[in-house]
């Protein structure tokens, strides 16, 4: 059996339909055995409503207040990152055309900063997400895995998320392998497997990409996308379905807290975070 004791794809209340906060979610991590989590809110228009077409940073604040959070709580190591959306085809993210010209406490800024880059500049790393497609209406295979290779190439990017659920026609293969040459993970997302039966096209899909990331030698991050404590840390079905096709437990990053905090300074090409005691 796999071993999974990273959970790094997780949701607060910040998300607006999620219900615990960061602290029940770490005791809960806790409780669950784990030894790193990653909370990921959702960085998206969703969060508010452009005012006069502009967008303000004050809707964003408790994403660039991040240094806020323990490093290490209930004797969990935590990591702050968000959950970007993929905005085209071109793979762009949230926020990168979103110019911010004020703080939060309003005092005009000498330089606008782009949103993506001000909220990025908190974060450890970034899981990017497909959830609105209509972008993607009408949209070839080409242009559609362009959608993630070009998410891939954000610096800050580590995962890709649950790609297996959007239904979106990439070409698996070479989203993979971009996302093994840049040293990035792709998610196994315990969550895309609610309500889809074994024999459910969705479920053989996402058990395909998963199929194919053990043959091309792809790193993942195996997670719960909770929302809500108690689910943290419960990966149940993936790790069975990853035990069934004898999944190689080297390239599970999230197996624990050390792989995972070597796989995202890789990915992002950053220096390992030094781990107070707890």
């Amino acid at each position: 059996m796999i071993k999974n004791l990273c959970d790094v794809h997780t949701h607060t209340f910040y998300s607006g339909h999620a219900y615990s906060t960061l602290e029940e979610n770490a005791r809960a991590a806790a409780e669950a055995g784990l030894e790193l989590l990653g909370s990921a809110d959702h960085f998206w228009a969703a969060c508010c409503q452009p005012v006069g077409g502009r967008y303000s940073l004050c809707d964003y604040q408790y994403l660039v207040n991040l240094d806020a959070w323990p490093r290490v709580w209930h004797g969990v190591r935590v990591m702050r990152a968000v959950e970007v959306d993929i905005v085209d085809c071109d793979g762009h993210l949230f926020g990168w055309d979103i110019p911010t010209t004020a703080a939060v406490d309003g005092h005009v800024l000498s330089e606008p900063i782009l949103l993506k880059d001000r909220v990025f500049s908190e974060c450890d790393y970034a899981v990017a997400s497909v959830h609105s497609k209509d972008f993607a209406k009408g949209a070839n295979k080409a242009q559609l895995t362009r959608t993630y290779v070009g998410a891939l190439e954000d610096p800050k990017v580590a995962i890709l998320g649950h790609i297996g659920r959007t239904g979106l026609a990439f070409d698996v293969d070479e989203v993979l392998t971009a996302t093994r040459d840049l040293g990035k993970m792709i998610e196994v997302n315990e969550h895309s497997f609610d309500n889809r039966p074994k024999g459910d096209l969705a479920y053989l899909w996402i058990r395909s990409i998963i199929v194919r990331c053990a043959e091309l030698g792809v790193p993942v991050a195996v997670s719960t996308d909770a929302h809500i404590a108690s689910q943290i840390g419960d990966v149940s079905r993936s790790l069975a379905l990853m035990d069934e096709i004898d999944f190689p437990e080297e390239l599970v990053m999230t197996r624990n807290a050390a792989a995972f905090t070597e796989a995202i300074a890789r990915a992002t090409g950053t220096e390992p975070i030094r781990w107070p005691a707890s």
